[in-house]
């Protein structure tokens, strides 16, 4: 499976912010709040617009952990579907398993979710799924196999979700290790922080 390979690190020194989540990288960011590289310290971020298009595409892509042809194809289903194409992308993105695992709990990071998918260690609709990208639908299940049930990774990742989880959309049995797909969320309900139009700007050039 093919993977993006630069560090993690380098990647929300470069947005400026923490894209994926974890503590540590905002410990990294109080740190070295400046660019990567020799000349980071002292480097201008000065973009133009369209680096400031390319730049927000790239911190979308990051954040779902997607290469250049899984976001293109992405963007251009948006295209074709009603209703706003940028609030379609993310919607998407937001739909894939290796994201609803993340967002349910069952991992710290959307990276270790797809590598737990991968590893089939999930049920969808009580059957076993291993692919990361698989598009979930309202009235979907996700549930931790059986075998997988006392991974310290999983359970871990659990414990560390105090009383209900933050999105309306999605419905969590920490007992059971089982979540439901409640409903394709609104765009104020993913709560991401990022800006959409920009991609849409720069795929209509």
């Amino acid at each position: 499976m093919s993977k993006v390979d630069i560090p993690k690190g380098k990647l929300v020194r470069k947005f400026g912010e923490n894209i994926f989540g974890n503590p540590k990288y905002d410990t990294l960011l109080n740190k070295k709040p400046y660019m990567p590289g020799q000349h980071g310290p002292n480097r201008r971020r000065r973009l133009s617009n369209y680096g400031v298009q390319l730049q927000e595409k790239q911190k979308i892509k990051a954040m779902f952990g997607v290469l250049e042809k899984q976001f293109r194809n992405y963007f251009h289903k948006a295209e074709k579907m009603d209703g706003e194409t940028g609030t379609n992308l993310l919607q998407l993105l937001e739909c894939r398993l290796d994201n609803v695992v993340y967002r349910l709990g069952f991992a710290s990071t959307r990276s270790q979710s797809r590598q737990l998918v991968s590893h089939a260690h999930f049920l969808l609709n009580n059957r076993k799924c291993n692919f990361p990208s698989a598009s979930i639908k309202p009235g979907d299940v996700i549930q931790v196999r059986d075998k997988s049930r006392k991974l310290d990774v999983i359970l871990d990742s659990i414990k560390n979700v105090k009383g209900d989880i933050s999105y309306s959309w999605l419905e969590l049995d920490k007992a059971k290790m089982k979540g439901s797909f409640i409903a394709v969320p609104d765009r104020e309900e993913m709560l991401l922080t990022v800006n959409e139009q920009l991609v849409v700007e720069l795929y209509s050039k």
